[in-house]
């Protein structure tokens, strides 16, 4: 493809997923002329779908979260690495949340530390690690991640029509910062689900060991793709524990230790 085939498809694509979110579509594998060949052109149409949405009401972006840091989804969809997608400010909810189910097609939680970046974090010969992020870190908090995957068939899901369609994001609600951060080891920091009385555990480190080194994966991927993480940014660095699809009247509460909770009620 030209450059200008690649743009006119990554267009399409936007304009098409516009048009099935406003219609509440159940999401479907792009197929056809909108197939996309790989992740760039997968993130090509990302970007516009992106553009799309700032202007057509969502308004500007908030921060970035990382998709896909579970290694058996990665092989669901015949990757080795995660992906990224946007979050807008408009989707941001502080806890305590109460999220309305109809809003979504389908609504899943995901149970994340987000990170809030005080200084920016451009390209960096050899890349980024979780040592060289730290320093750019001014707030951790636990949050949830509001997942729209529109009542995917996940047998069928390939990672370029993810990508494209935002990695999914429907939005996050973000605890209050209770202590310090920097005093923790985030490898193995404990966290406490509490799901309708049901209580789960894992440590921070379940997401790519360590939330700095999403950050720092997160970091290398815009920057490559000259959208770089900027000073007040929050990004998402992974679910520490598996998914759930919430019914009106669930509620939950997550607790980094050390850090504080969020807390959402489902209606």
């Amino acid at each position: 493809m030209t450059k200008s085939d690649n743009n006119d498809q990554a267009e399409r694509v936007a304009a098409t997923l516009a048009a099935q979110h406003a219609a509440r579509a159940r999401f479907e594998p792009l197929t056809g002329d909108l197939a996309l060949g790989d992740l760039d052109q997968a993130y090509a149409a990302q970007k516009a779908l992106i553009r799309r949405w700032e202007t057509g009401g969502r308004g500007p972006l908030a921060g970035w979260k990382i998709a896909l840091t579970s290694k058996a989804v990665q092989e669901l969809v015949g990757l080795d690495h995660p992906c990224v997608g946007g979050i807008f400010a408009s989707t941001v909810h502080d806890s305590p949340a109460v999220v309305r189910r109809a809003g979504f097609v389908r609504l899943g939680l995901e149970f994340e530390l987000c990170l809030r970046l005080g200084a920016d974090l451009d390209t960096r010969a050899g890349g980024h690690t979780a040592d060289s992020v730290r320093a750019a870190v001014d707030a951790a908090v636990p949050a949830f991640e509001l997942i729209e995957d529109r009542d995917s068939d996940y047998s069928k899901l390939d990672a370029a029509s993810l990508v494209a369609d935002n990695c999914w994001c429907g939005g996050i609600v973000l605890g209050s910062a209770g202590g310090d951060w920097r005093d923790l080891d985030l490898a193995t920091t404990p966290v406490r689900l509490d799901y309708n009385g049901e209580i789960e555990t894992a440590t921070t480190g379940a997401a790519l060991g360590n939330p700095l080194n999403a950050l720092a994966w997160v970091a290398d991927k815009l920057a490559d793709q000259g959208r770089p993480l900027r000073a007040g940014q929050w990004v998402m660095t992974g679910s520490t524990l598996k998914t759930r699809f919430p019914l009106e009247g669930d509620r939950a509460t997550y607790a980094v230790e050390g850090l504080g909770s969020v807390s959402v009620e489902v209606v």
